[in-house]
């Protein structure tokens, strides 16, 4: 019988993520770059995905692209909201998940899925930086660390300096006057995460949490932002190694299913 490969491309504002998927059920591969729109990020996660898989563009029978910069990518059979990706990739990725986080570079979304993991409700930040990565990418470069350092210097806190401002422009200067005064930066970089975490409880509530709550996104690998959220909430949150591979994955299943429909079977899309 012959194997069916879908692709799905996720342009994000900083990272570009490509999965390949078998037959709609079996991931065989996932790579993300940390180039975003309007770079060569795209080109190199498709090139690294291939090559990980042995395929080439033409075994592929349909390709679904989704993210801040779908559009851009002019390759793609279809494209698919982000939203309705993220679904779908996570109820794919964690199972009878109710609750979704996503934290990516330019926006935050909350999301409530029914048991059939299909999206019901959802909620995004307005178009400001803060609870985002794109804050948490300001305030590593203040503090003249990698942003990937953040999580590691949060555990390794012993106390916590606030961050009363949820404005990026206004926390830039807290942050800057807070080092001025010798505070360890790592108290500092706590402070940052429940700023973050307390932006995005606000979000998350409005659509209403219901476990199981799972976070997608980059700052997913923030294990600072988690563990405040956590507290922030008041729930255990679920990360996965392929939590940054949602778009994609669920890019794949909708590919599969155009495929499937387009063949004249029964494609659930």
């Amino acid at each position: 019988m012959k194997k069916i490969y879908v692709m799905g491309v996720d342009v994000g504002s900083a990272t570009s993520k490509c999965a390949i998927m078998q037959d709609g059920s079996e991931l065989l591969a996932g790579t993300v770059i940390d180039m975003g729109v309007g770079s060569s990020g795209v080109e190199k996660a498709i090139a690294k995905t291939l090559e990980d898989t042995g395929l080439t563009m033409d075994d592929m029978s349909f390709i679904v692209a989704t993210g801040y910069g779908r559009n851009n990518y002019e390759k793609a059979d279809r494209s698919v909201s982000e939203l309705s990706c993220h679904a779908k990739g996570a109820h794919f990725i964690f199972g009878g998940c109710k609750t979704i986080i996503d934290i990516g570079g330019q926006d935050a979304k909350g999301m409530k899925l029914d048991e059939n993991g299909e999206l019901k409700n959802f909620v995004m930040n307005e178009k400001c930086a803060a609870g985002t990565g794109r804050f948490l990418d300001v305030m590593a470069k203040i503090l003249s660390v990698d942003i990937s350092q953040l999580g590691e210097m949060d555990q390794e806190a012993t106390g916590i300096i606030p961050i009363s401002s949820t404005c990026t422009v206004f926390a830039e200067s807290e942050v800057i006057s807070s080092l001025a005064k010798n505070n360890n930066p790592k108290d500092i970089v706590k402070g940052i995460h429940k700023s973050v975490a307390s932006r995005v409880a606000g979000l998350i509530n409005r659509v209403g949490v219901e476990p199981k709550v799972v976070m997608t996104g980059g700052v997913s690998k923030n294990i600072g932002v988690v563990k405040a959220l956590e507290k922030e909430l008041g729930v255990d949150i679920e990360t996965s190694p392929k939590s940054q591979l949602a778009g994609a994955i669920g890019a794949c299943i909708f590919a599969y299913n155009y495929y499937l429909k387009e063949e004249g079977g029964n494609g659930n899309v």
